[in-house]
C-alpha cells in the first residue's frame, strides 16, 4: 500500500508539515508495512515556506524587518536551488502578517508593507538569489504594496516634493506623485496568490478583506482613497484591474506595478515545485484536507488541488478537516 498524505494547515493548529506527521503516525500504527510520503502544501499564503522547505532542502537566512506598525523584528527565509536556480522562498506574512499584530493592534491606516520590502532586499543583497518566489496573504496591511515599494527605493511625495510615509492615512491626504527613479534593479518575482480580487471597487482589496483587519465604516473610505491615489500618482489603471491586485491589501499590485512580478497560482507552483504530480502516479490511496473545507477551498485552494489532479490519475482521495460547510 503506497500513501501520499498531502495537507495544508490546520490555522491557529497545527502546520502544514505537522498536519501531514500527525496523519502519518495514525496510519502506521494500523498500517506499519504502508509506504508512507508525507507532501505539505499551501496556496500562498501562511506557511507557503515551511510546507516547501523539506522537500527542497532548503537554507533558512534570517534577515531584519519591520511588521506592519513599524516595529522591528527578526525575519527568515528559504534560499533553495530550482531547477539550477537559486531562488527565495518567502511570504509576505513573516513580516506584514497580521498574526505578528495583537487585535487591540490592528490599524490598516497606519500599517504598511515595508518589511515586505526589506525581505526582498536582503535577498537580492545577500543570499544570492537570482529569483524570489513570494507567497502573499495573511496582512494586517492595505497599503497597495506602497511600504514594500518605498524600501525598494519607490518615493512617494507630497505637492513640495518630499518623500511622505507610505501608510493609507497619510496617502489618502497628502499623495501627489511618485518617483520610481530609485528603484532597485530587481530579479524576476513570482507571486503565489489565491485570491483573484481586482484593487479597487466592492471586490477590491479595502471592502472585502479591510474589516477582518480592523477597518471599519470610518476607515474603509480612506483607505480606498489612498489606493486611488497610488494608482492615478503612478500610471497604474490597468495593473490594478488585474485578477490578483487586490489580495494582501493589494501587495498584489505593488508588486505587479513597481517589480514587474508575476502572479501565479500557490497550490500550482508548490506542486511544481515538489513533484506532485509525479509522487500521485505510484500512490494507492491520497489523504488530503485543511482546517474548514469551504466555498474558498473550492476556488482553487490546496485540497481541491490535490483532488482534481487525483482525479486525473484516477486515484482515490480522502479529505480531513476541522470543519465543512455545505458547499464542500
Amino acid at each position: 500500500m503506497r500513501i501520499l498524505i498531502a495537507f495544508d494547515k490546520f490555522k491557529g493548529s497545527l502546520d502544514a508539515p505537522g498536519a501531514c506527521a500527525a496523519i502519518a503516525r495514525g496510519l502506521r500504527k494500523h498500517w506499519p508495512d504502508a509506504e508512507i510520503t508525507e507532501c505539505p502544501i499551501a496556496d500562498g499564503g501562511e506557511g507557503f515556506v515551511n510546507a516547501l522547505a523539506g522537500p527542497l532542502h532548503g537554507r533558512w537566512i534570517d534577515a531584519p524587518a519591520h511588521d506592519a506598525l513599524g516595529r522591528p523584528v527578526t525575519t527568515r527565509y528559504l534560499v533553495a536551488e530550482t531547477g539550477g536556480t537559486t531562488t527565495a522562498i518567502m511570504e509576505m506574512a513573516e513580516a506584514s502578517g497580521l498574526w505578528r499584530i495583537a487585535p487591540h493592534e490592528r490599524d490598516p491606516l497606519h500599517s504598511d508593507t515595508r518589511g515586505t520590502g526589506e525581505m526582498i532586499r536582503h535577498a537580492i543583497e545577500h543570499s544570492g538569489a537570482q529569483t524570489i518566489l513570494l507567497g502573499i496573504g495573511g496582512s494586517a496591511t492595505n497599503d497597495g504594496g506602497a511600504g514594500m515599494a518605498a524600501a525598494l527605493g519607490v518615493r512617494f511625495l507630497n505637492a513640495n516634493g518630499e518623500t511622505i510615509a507610505p501608510t493609507p492615512a497619510i496617502l489618502a491626504q497628502h499623495l501627489e506623485s511618485v518617483n520610481t527613479s530609485g528603484l532597485l534593479p530587481l530579479p524576476r518575482i513570482q507571486v503565489a496568490c489565491d485570491v483573484d480580487s481586482p484593487l479597487l471597487g466592492p471586490l477590491g482589496a479595502t471592502r472585502v478583506f479591510g474589516p477582518q483587519k480592523g477597518a471599519d465604516e470610518t476607515a474603509l473610505p480612506i483607505l480606498e482613497t489612498a489606493l486611488e491615489a497610488i494608482v492615478r500618482c503612478s500610471g497604474g489603471r490597468e495593473h490594478a484591474t488585474r485578477p490578483g491586485a487586490g489580495a494582501a491589501g493589494g501587495l498584489g499590485f505593488g508588486l505587479l506595478h513597481f517589480a514587474g512580478a508575476e502572479l501565479v497560482p500557490g497550490f500550482e507552483r508548490i506542486a511544481e515545485l515538489t513533484d506532485l504530480e509525479k509522487q500521485m502516479e505510484t500512490a494507492d490511496l491520497i489523504i488530503t484536507g485543511e482546517g474548514s473545507l469551504d466555498a474558498q477551498t473550492l476556488s482553487g485552494q490546496g485540497p481541491i488541488g490535490i483532488a482534481r489532479l487525483a482525479k486525473k490519475h484516477g486515484k482515490p482521495v480522502s479529505a480531513f478537516c476541522g470543519q465543512a460547510d455545505q458547499a464542500a
